[in-house]
């Protein structure tokens, strides 16, 4: 799609380009209206890969050469992964899995109850910052060059993480809000259909099938979760030349079957068809432009502009084969197409939890995602996402310090915002509109606007990045614990909400507050622990590890054994940070004995002088 100049004023990717080291190199601010871009970027053949961004872009390139987005996938045979495969062995219900090394090979020995006992070489290494994945194949021997039993091709995720933040191991599956598990899979679910598109860099063409169709067939590798925003902020791709589009799948398609290209025939909705089917059974490692998230996994496809620097890269679609509709036709901001980039994978409303905040269902009216990785879609649904990009706060090529962060979310962050909202420049009017001193952290920004409040990979909590108001109804109304309550973990529900009401000059209803609470006397962290849903649990958790006092520990045990398992995680660091030791308990065993054991150890830790 050949976008209008003033499109592509505000659409052109500047972030990726700082100080030019050649004359030549993209600019570092939005283009000027009318400059030259690449005529097509989705396509296989529109990518050249990273090593080609190189040359131009020396710093950038060694930088990101080192970040976390690089590090997404790693081929085993060319990495040293964090995680000691030194004998250990990680014990589930029964189950086990032995982490081995042989001749600089890795190895899980996978024994279970359900299906014996497999071996499996490890290939690829997954994630890097937080914890560690893996994928690997089932072999007959630890022996170099040891057959692989059944198909190759499949490479199963393997059960077991490596928590680089904890030095533990965990079962893989207990990564996101799903439900406890009775055993160990001996195989999990392949790699090339699940963790290969947001994880490595992949034409984009190839991402958005599902999408161009007016009802998609089926789900595959390359779906995401667009259609989760509200259709007001949806962005819709239409097929445009039908018949460039139509040979453009044969190709793809052919590519993927290992075929001479040629035309299939069919018109796109059918060959879109055969393009997921085909893709959901054949693509692997051996289709991707290059293992890891590279330049074009952002950037999009950008052989023209390495032929020649005066064609420029751009975020927006460039082809003739993809119509892009924007809501009521809007020409989209520089942030909002920067956002969009993030969204493609930061969009996930993990597994089939079902609830979402705001009072939402996942599969209905889905609000904002309540764990990590949903942060690009929760920034589209809030009140800045035609401003405020991504990259505003995050280094898309480095790893943002968690120094830099930390400061942000204090009133030295707040010029970020004051930018577009210079009204509450200054003590004075800053003060009259938080009702908090100038300087504190009731007057930071981010404090109110992005809450701690989302369950982060490290068993912390990390910002909600669907930025809105504490005093929002819908979040006052639905949500437990109230925003307020984050900062002020010992003031009763009722009590936050006058202020609200008496500052703000709201007004809510008691009858759902008191549903959701019961006692309005009570505090909404204690009330959330314990009549809230599940991540709501799991906020209240994080914040009274944080603020509560160690009376209160008692007030977690029963979440120890709940259903969902990410949940009791939460509650052992936030007993751990209370008491100030290591709750010796296995998480992974019979609720009733989970309970009795932290009671009795929780009994005695409290104990006076202990």
């Amino acid at each position: 799609m050949r976008l209008p100049a003033a499109l592509l004023a505000a659409a052109i990717l500047a972030v990726a380009c700082g100080p030019a080291p050649t004359p030549t190199s993209a600019p570092s601010g939005p283009v000027a209206p009318g400059a030259a871009v690449v005529s097509s970027n989705i396509l296989r053949g529109d990518y050249a890969g990273s090593a080609s961004c190189a040359p131009c872009h020396a710093a950038i390139y060694a930088r990101w050469k080192d970040s976390p987005m690089r590090r997404m996938t790693r081929l085993a045979s060319e990495t040293v992964p964090r995680a000691p495969f030194d004998g250990t062995t990680f014990h589930f219900k029964g189950d086990s899995v032995t982490m081995e090394e042989h001749s600089g090979r890795r190895y899980m020995r996978v024994v279970t109850r359900k299906s014996g006992e497999a071996l499996y070489l490890v290939t690829k290494v997954i994630g890097g910052r937080y914890r560690e994945d893996f994928a690997g194949h089932e072999v007959t021997s630890v022996e170099e060059g040891a057959p692989p039993t059944g198909n190759p091709h499949q490479e199963p995720v393997l059960p077991a993480s490596y928590l680089i933040f904890a030095g533990t191991w965990r079962y893989k599956g207990y990564s996101v809000m799903v439900k406890e598990r009775p055993y160990i899979e001996k195989g999990g679910a392949p790699w090339r259909q699940t963790c290969i598109f947001c994880h490595n860099t992949t034409p984009y063409l190839a991402t958005i099938y599902d999408d161009l169709e007016d009802a998609p067939s089926r789900a595959y590798q390359g779906s995401i979760s667009d259609r989760l925003l509200p259709a007001a902020r949806q962005w819709k791709l239409r097929p445009g030349d039908a018949d460039g589009l139509a040979k453009a799948l044969s190709i793809e398609i052919a590519y993927l079957q290992k075929k001479p290209a040629r035309a299939l025939g069919g018109a796109p909705p059918e060959l879109l068809d055969e393009a997921i089917k085909v893709t959901g059974a054949r693509f692997d490692e051996s289709h991707l432009v290059e293992v890891g998230i590279g330049c074009e996994a952002c950037h999009n496809g950008s052989r023209e502009h390495v032929a020649d620097p005066r064609k420029l890269p751009s975020l927006v679609v460039q082809s003739p084969l993809v119509k892009v509709t924007t809501p009521m036709g809007a020409l989209p901001t520089h942030a909002e197409s920067v956002n969009r980039i993030c969204a493609r994978c930061h969009t996930v409303l993990f597994s089939r939890y079902p609830y979402t905040w705001e009072g939402g269902l996942r599969s209905g009216d889905a609000g904002g995602s309540a764990i990590n990785s949903g942060e690009a879609r929760d920034l589209l649904l809030g009140g800045c996402a035609g401003q405020l990009a991504c990259t505003a706060c995050h280094d898309p090529h480095g790893e943002d310090s968690r120094e830099k962060l930390d400061r942000m979310g204090t009133v030295a962050g707040n010029p970020l915002c004051l930018g577009c909202h210079a009204k509450y420049e200054g003590n004075a009017a800053l003060a009259a509109h938080t009702h908090h001193g100038p300087e504190g952290q009731g007057s930071a920004c981010l404090s109110c606007h992005m809450p701690r409040k989302n369950t982060g990979l490290a068993y912390r909590l990390t910002r909600y990045h669907r930025i809105g108001s504490p005093t929002d109804r819908e979040r006052v109304e639905k949500d437990r614990p109230l925003e307020c309550a984050l900062c002020h973990a010992d003031k009763p529900a009722g009590e936050l909400v006058a202020k609200m009401e008496s500052w703000w000059s709201k007004s809510y209803d008691r009858r759902a507050l008191t549903a959701l609470h019961g006692d309005l006397g009570e505090s909404s962290i204690v009330s959330a622990l314990a009549r809230g849903k599940p991540h709501e649990q799991m906020t209240a958790a994080g914040v009274l590890g944080e603020r509560g006092t160690r009376s209160q520990a008692p007030l977690l045990l029963p979440l120890l054994s709940s259903e969902y398992p990410l949940a009791r995680y939460y509650a052992r660091a936030a007993i751990e940070a209370l008491v100030k030791k290591p709750l010796p308990v296995d998480l992974d065993g019979d609720a009733d004995e989970i309970q009795k054991a932290s009671a009795k150890w929780l009994e005695v830790a409290t104990m006076p002088g202990r």
